[in-house]
């Protein structure tokens, strides 16, 4: 490597920086598509001891379907 095409420290850190910054910014993976059949709530208020509580019950039935992967 000739001295004159070594890069400057600002130049290097600038394409670490980078390849981090890509590295957060693209998706991991392909994610399955997720569809909500059925998104029930009940919700009961309870005197207790030390005041009113309240207990909730969310139950969330979800579909995946897995995306094929990518054809080459």
């Amino acid at each position: 490597m000739d001295p004159q095409d070594k890069k400057s420290l600002s130049r290097s850190l600038g394409e670490f920086f980078g390849h981090i910054w890509k590295g957060v910014q693209e998706p991991v993976g392909q994610d399955p598509q997720k569809q909500i059949l059925r998104q029930e709530t009940t919700e009961q208020v309870r005197e207790t001891e030390h005041g009113k509580v309240i207990v909730r019950r969310t139950i969330v039935e979800e579909l995946e379907i897995p995306t094929p992967p990518p054809k080459n």
